[in-house]
Protein backbone atom coordinates (compact mmCIF):
# COMPACT_ATOMS: atom_id res chain seq x y z
CA UNK A 1 0.00 0.00 0.00
CA UNK A 2 1.33 3.36 -0.92
CA UNK A 3 1.96 5.73 1.94
CA UNK A 4 -1.24 8.31 2.21
CA UNK A 5 1.03 11.37 4.18
CA UNK A 6 3.08 11.17 1.08
CA UNK A 7 1.50 10.81 -1.95
CA UNK A 8 -1.35 12.70 -2.93
CA UNK A 9 -1.44 11.02 -6.13
CA UNK A 10 -1.27 6.96 -6.72
CA UNK A 11 1.69 5.85 -8.93
CA UNK A 12 -0.53 3.79 -11.22
CA UNK A 13 -0.31 1.49 -13.50
CA UNK A 14 1.39 2.56 -17.27
CA UNK A 15 2.13 -1.03 -18.36
CA UNK A 16 -1.69 -2.27 -18.61
CA UNK A 17 -5.12 -1.25 -19.30
CA UNK A 18 -7.35 -0.16 -16.08
CA UNK A 19 -9.80 -2.85 -15.38
CA UNK A 20 -13.61 -2.03 -16.28
CA UNK A 21 -16.11 -2.27 -13.60
CA UNK A 22 -20.29 -1.87 -13.44
CA UNK A 23 -21.12 0.17 -10.83
CA UNK A 24 -24.40 0.85 -9.12
CA UNK A 25 -25.25 4.39 -8.13
CA UNK A 26 -26.16 4.54 -4.34
CA UNK A 27 -25.40 8.21 -3.58
CA UNK A 28 -25.63 10.30 -6.41
CA UNK A 29 -23.03 13.11 -6.37
CA UNK A 30 -24.49 16.32 -4.41
CA UNK A 31 -26.51 14.23 -2.41
CA UNK A 32 -27.15 14.27 1.36
CA UNK A 33 -28.23 11.14 1.93
CA UNK A 34 -26.14 7.99 2.52
CA UNK A 35 -27.28 4.74 0.90
CA UNK A 36 -26.62 1.30 2.00
CA UNK A 37 -26.34 -1.42 -0.23
CA UNK A 38 -29.84 -2.50 1.12
CA UNK A 39 -30.68 1.00 -0.29
CA UNK A 40 -31.62 1.87 3.44
CA UNK A 41 -30.77 5.67 4.38
CA UNK A 42 -27.37 5.46 6.68
CA UNK A 43 -27.38 8.65 7.18
CA UNK A 44 -28.19 12.52 6.39
CA UNK A 45 -24.90 14.11 5.51
CA UNK A 46 -24.40 18.09 6.41
CA UNK A 47 -22.48 18.01 3.41
CA UNK A 48 -23.34 16.82 0.11
CA UNK A 49 -21.22 13.92 -1.42
CA UNK A 50 -18.72 15.33 -3.64
CA UNK A 51 -18.68 12.29 -6.03
CA UNK A 52 -20.74 9.43 -7.34
CA UNK A 53 -20.87 6.68 -4.76
CA UNK A 54 -22.14 3.43 -5.26
CA UNK A 55 -21.09 -0.04 -5.33
CA UNK A 56 -19.99 -3.28 -7.54
CA UNK A 57 -22.82 -5.58 -7.91
CA UNK A 58 -21.15 -8.93 -8.04
CA UNK A 59 -18.35 -8.49 -5.41
CA UNK A 60 -17.97 -8.49 -1.93
CA UNK A 61 -15.26 -6.06 -0.35
CA UNK A 62 -13.27 -6.99 2.75
CA UNK A 63 -15.78 -5.86 5.26
CA UNK A 64 -18.33 -7.88 4.08
CA UNK A 65 -20.58 -5.68 1.79
CA UNK A 66 -20.67 -4.70 -1.96
CA UNK A 67 -17.33 -3.58 -3.00
CA UNK A 68 -17.65 0.18 -3.11
CA UNK A 69 -16.76 2.80 -6.21
CA UNK A 70 -16.88 6.16 -6.57
CA UNK A 71 -17.57 7.55 -10.47
CA UNK A 72 -15.76 10.58 -11.34
CA UNK A 73 -17.45 13.22 -13.58
CA UNK A 74 -21.44 15.20 -13.29
CA UNK A 75 -23.90 13.65 -11.30
CA UNK A 76 -25.60 10.50 -12.03
CA UNK A 77 -29.30 9.53 -10.50
CA UNK A 78 -29.75 7.12 -8.31
CA UNK A 79 -29.83 3.35 -9.65
CA UNK A 80 -27.79 3.87 -12.14
CA UNK A 81 -25.76 1.07 -13.77
CA UNK A 82 -22.35 2.49 -15.35
CA UNK A 83 -19.72 0.00 -16.70
CA UNK A 84 -16.68 2.51 -16.33
CA UNK A 85 -12.25 2.35 -16.00
CA UNK A 86 -11.04 1.63 -12.05
CA UNK A 87 -8.34 3.58 -12.11
CA UNK A 88 -7.10 3.53 -8.75
CA UNK A 89 -8.39 2.30 -5.26
CA UNK A 90 -8.41 4.19 -1.57
CA UNK A 91 -8.35 2.21 1.84
CA UNK A 92 -10.51 2.99 4.63
CA UNK A 93 -10.64 1.37 7.77
CA UNK A 94 -13.98 2.11 9.58
CA UNK A 95 -14.33 0.47 13.26
CA UNK A 96 -11.20 -1.42 12.31
CA UNK A 97 -11.97 -3.49 9.28
CA UNK A 98 -11.01 -2.59 5.73
CA UNK A 99 -12.79 -1.06 3.44
CA UNK A 100 -11.34 -0.71 -0.35
CA UNK A 101 -13.19 2.18 -2.80
CA UNK A 102 -12.90 1.87 -6.50
CA UNK A 103 -11.76 5.43 -8.16
CA UNK A 104 -13.46 5.00 -11.47
CA UNK A 105 -14.20 7.38 -14.61
CA UNK A 106 -14.54 6.77 -18.04
CA UNK A 107 -10.81 8.81 -18.48
CA UNK A 108 -7.82 9.04 -16.46
CA UNK A 109 -7.95 11.58 -13.79
CA UNK A 110 -6.32 14.35 -12.92
CA UNK A 111 -3.75 15.39 -10.44
CA UNK A 112 -6.26 17.66 -8.89
CA UNK A 113 -9.01 14.81 -8.84
CA UNK A 114 -6.99 12.60 -7.06
CA UNK A 115 -6.22 15.68 -4.47
CA UNK A 116 -9.48 15.85 -4.23
CA UNK A 117 -10.50 11.93 -3.68
CA UNK A 118 -7.50 11.47 -1.13
CA UNK A 119 -8.53 14.84 1.21
CA UNK A 120 -12.40 13.64 0.93
CA UNK A 121 -11.45 10.07 2.48
CA UNK A 122 -8.89 11.62 4.80
CA UNK A 123 -11.96 14.07 6.09
CA UNK A 124 -14.98 10.99 5.66
CA UNK A 125 -12.40 8.88 8.14
CA UNK A 126 -12.51 11.66 10.73
CA UNK A 127 -16.48 12.09 10.28
CA UNK A 128 -17.18 8.33 10.08
CA UNK A 129 -15.16 8.24 13.60
CA UNK A 130 -17.24 10.53 14.67
CA UNK A 131 -20.07 9.02 14.13
CA UNK A 132 -19.13 5.68 14.82
CA UNK A 133 -18.42 7.31 18.34
CA UNK A 134 -22.02 8.62 18.43
CA UNK A 135 -23.34 5.43 17.90
CA UNK A 136 -21.39 3.27 20.36
CA UNK A 137 -19.16 1.20 17.39
CA UNK A 138 -15.73 1.01 18.65
CA UNK A 139 -12.27 0.57 16.20
CA UNK A 140 -10.22 2.54 14.69
CA UNK A 141 -11.08 4.86 11.31
CA UNK A 142 -8.59 6.38 9.46
CA UNK A 143 -7.74 6.90 5.58
CA UNK A 144 -4.87 4.17 4.92
CA UNK A 145 -4.36 5.98 1.60
CA UNK A 146 -3.98 4.50 -2.41
CA UNK A 147 -3.85 0.89 -3.43
CA UNK A 148 -3.96 -0.51 -7.35
CA UNK A 149 -7.51 -1.10 -8.15
CA UNK A 150 -6.50 -4.76 -9.63
CA UNK A 151 -5.18 -5.27 -5.61
CA UNK A 152 -8.55 -4.07 -4.16
CA UNK A 153 -10.83 -6.55 -7.07
CA UNK A 154 -7.81 -9.42 -5.77
CA UNK A 155 -9.39 -9.05 -2.49
CA UNK A 156 -12.83 -8.79 -3.46
CA UNK A 157 -15.11 -12.30 -3.58
CA UNK A 158 -17.56 -12.53 -5.63
CA UNK A 159 -21.34 -12.53 -4.74
CA UNK A 160 -23.06 -15.32 -4.13
CA UNK A 161 -26.48 -16.30 -3.82
CA UNK A 162 -25.94 -16.92 0.05
CA UNK A 163 -25.15 -13.42 0.76
CA UNK A 164 -28.03 -11.32 2.62
CA UNK A 165 -26.05 -8.50 3.13
CA UNK A 166 -23.44 -6.74 4.86
CA UNK A 167 -23.23 -8.92 8.25
CA UNK A 168 -22.25 -5.69 10.47
CA UNK A 169 -24.81 -2.93 10.44
CA UNK A 170 -22.57 0.63 9.05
Amino acid sequence: MKDPHFALAPAGNASSEPPEVEVVIEVPRGSFLKRGSSGSIDFVSPLPCPFNYGAVPTLLGLEGDLLDALVLGPRLRLGTRVHVKAWDAVTLTDRGMSDDKLICSDHPPSPAEYRNVLRFFHFYAKCKGLLNLWRRRPGRNACEGWCDASDALARARPLTDAWTGPPVSF
